[in-house]
């Protein structure tokens, strides 16, 4: 735009005050107003306080927010303040809607005295010098290519995935070309910068394929660079990540927002961030919102768990946390829609429960949720609505809405994989469960894999009150004095159906199979059901296992230490693939990646560091399930 005005008005070439448009011409007020409004373009959808109609506000909230020094500030607003000052004379002196500056030396020294100066020269000398440094400031700022780069020297592979970009959806259009075309070489001299050139450009082109269009996301990395920088890293290590973004490019838009690489928030402050996207929106847009802002989020975790800014703890944490949020501010919403038709929720309404992973906060990059819904009716038969319904049609119909919110595909793809099979009688049951029937059900009919389950259980939307009872049948539940020798006698037949399922996992499988993770989980529940104990977290269930002297504290502490390199491998694994760890798909990138959250040199060093921990913990397990604590000699 600013150079088609340039070009269409023949203002082109250096600066010469006789007759120079002090709007449109080089270091004029409209290059003060663009170089203002593109930064407020590219931020202010993100931030209201950027939504200045003034120039000069806008400069302020620019500067207040990071987007521009305060120097920068400073010397624009003094120099547009000052052009506009020399405008408004111009007009009143030539009494015409004009903005060039004189042509004749006496007009220039009318428009000198005008402005209070009997110093001509020195008037001419402090606007060329003005006009020069706005000229200065803003140049850059709209030409911000360097030359291009060179296309480095590439191998017969390169080549031939370079070869294919021209037929991607991405690339179609003329402009899409045309940019990345700029893009190109400096992309390519990147990737061949990289330790594994081939694989990094291979997870690239898997990006780019995926790429539904290209032009607003190829702009986004023209004036972005540290963009660039941030996709090659992705590439070179994680192809599941680049995956991931080629399905969701505008994540990325949250990278240039500022606060990306800021801590994370705590759950208060992320519930209000989200519940300010979603605010007075109708349904179908809450979906679609709610799926753009756990996308943004979900994608800063992995950021920066590869980078190394937190741990695979950490990140379970706040994968967690996330989920968390979006099913404590999604359950009222879905309550409300179904309240539209049927009528509000009967008595205290429902709450939604968590189960395995996330309700132990442990969530991976790609965990489904594993979920119950508990309602108490307190006693009310049929809702007040258009169409009423019996308490137990009213929260399935609730429950099925929720799991739709959740799961399905709109125009933003989906939220998260939702599993149900953790509710009452499993697969057979209703998908939403009466208070008193939870508690009847667990008391009465419950398998002790359910208990084992239970032990992870954790309420995370819903009524308070509701909560605190389904915590209290939780707690009452397993602090209940059991065999013993019962609940290993079913956890090794759960062992055994695994294996005969073939889940005996094999290689560098973190989770399934004889002493790997979910064995040593097995036993840690089983530990605090036999214990009465009702801690959530594998190290804490496993000193209950010490507690009531069914293992030592020294295969405690080695089962710990080998579950926590597990879920530290089953994150990355998570993260960098989407699936199950394959050191031959993840690259040498990855690998990296992966002796870093292992604490060793090499995959050599990994394998049988495993393997040696596998069978140790194996080893411990079937010891301490072939002599369950009796209950006698409990303490």
């Amino acid at each position: 735009m600013r150079e088609k005005i340039r070009r269409h008005k023949g203002l082109g070439g250096p600066i010469t005050l006789d007759g120079h448009n002090m709007k449109l011409g080089a270091g004029g007020i409209r290059e003060i107003e663009f170089f203002a409004q593109t930064r407020q373009i590219v931020a202010g959808g993100r931030d209201p306080d950027l939504r200045q109609r003034g120039t000069v506000p806008a400069l302020q909230a620019l500067a207040a927010k990071g987007w521009i020094d305060a120097g920068t500030r400073d010397k624009l607003i003094r120099h547009y303040r000052l052009h506009r000052e020399i405008e408004h004379r111009v007009q009143m002196v030539g009494d015409a809607q004009t903005h060039d500056l004189p042509s004749s030396e006496a007009g220039m020294a009318r428009l000198a005295h005008f402005c209070g100066t009997d110093d001509v020269a020195a008037f001419r000398s402090d606007l060329r010098e003005r006009l020069a440094e706005v000229e200065a400031m803003c140049e850059p700022f709209f030409k911000p290519e360097a030359p291009e780069a060179e296309t480095p020297a590439l191998s017969d592979k390169a080549l031939e995935i370079v070869a294919r970009w021209p037929g991607y959806p991405a690339l179609r259009s003329a402009r899409g070309q045309a940019i990345f075309a700029r893009l190109k070489p400096d992309l390519l001299a990147r990737f061949a910068a990289t330790p594994r050139p081939e694989e990094a450009l291979t997870n690239f082109d898997g990006f780019l394929r995926g790429l539904p269009a290209g032009v607003q996301l190829f702009s986004l990395f023209q004036a972005n660079p540290p963009l660039v920088d941030l996709i090659v890293d992705i590439c070179g290590t994680a192809p599941g990540l680049s995956r991931y973004l080629s399905r969701n490019p505008g994540v990325l838009d949250a990278v240039i927002g500022g606060d990306f690489f800021d801590p994370w928030p705590d759950e208060r402050a992320l519930a209000a961030d989200l519940e300010a996207a979603l605010d007075g929106l109708d349904y179908e847009d809450v979906l679609n919102a709610a799926r753009r802002w756990m996308k943004e989020w979900h994608f800063r975790i992995g950021v920066h768990h590869l980078r190394g800014l937190i741990s695979a703890e950490v990140a379970g944490a706040e994968y967690s946390m996330l989920a968390g949020v979006i099913l404590r501010v999604l359950w009222p919403l879905v309550c409300d829609e179904v309240a539209r038709r049927h009528g509000p929720a009967p008595g205290r309404g429902g709450a939604v429960v968590a189960m395995g992973s996330l309700g132990a906060g442990r969530l991976t990059a790609g965990s489904d949720l594993d979920l119950l819904v508990i309602y108490d009716a307190e006693g009310v038969e049929m809702t007040e609505g258009r169409r009423p319904l019996d308490p137990r049609g009213w929260f399935a119909k609730a429950t099925k809405t929720l799991i739709t919110a959740l799961t399905a595909a709109t125009g933003e793809g989906k939220l998260y994989a939702v599993d149900m099979r953790l509710r009452p009688s499993g697969r057979q049951g209703p998908v939403a469960t009466a208070l008193s029937s939870f508690r009847r059900y667990q008391k009465t009919e419950a398998w002790t894999w359910e208990h084992l389950a239970l032990t992870r259980a954790r309420p995370v939307a819903g009524d308070i009150s509701l909560c605190e009872d389904i915590e209290a049948v939780r707690m009452d539940i397993l602090t209940t004095p059991r065999d013993p020798a019962r609940i290993a006698a079913d956890a090794q037949e759960m062992r055994d159906r695994l294996a005969a399922a073939g889940r005996g996992g094999e290689g560098l499988d973190a989770k399934d199979g004889p002493g790997r993770m979910k064995d040593i989980e097995l036993l840690a529940e089983a530990a605090a059901l036999i214990a009465g104990q009702p801690a959530r977290d594998v190290p804490g269930q496993l000193e209950t296992a010490v507690s009531v002297g069914w293992i030592g504290a020294d295969d405690a502490r080695l089962l710990a230490g080998a579950h926590h390199l597990y879920s530290r491998l089953n994150h990355a694994a998570r993260l960098l693939t989407g699936r199950k760890l394959d050191l031959d798909e993840v690259g040498q990138g990855g690998r990296a990646f992966i002796a870093r959250e292992a604490d060793v040199a090499d995959s050599t060093e990994l394998g049988a560091k495993l393997e040696s921990l596998r069978a140790q913990s194996e080893s411990i397990i079937e010891a301490a399930l072939a002599r369950p604590p009796r209950l006698e000699d409990m303490p």
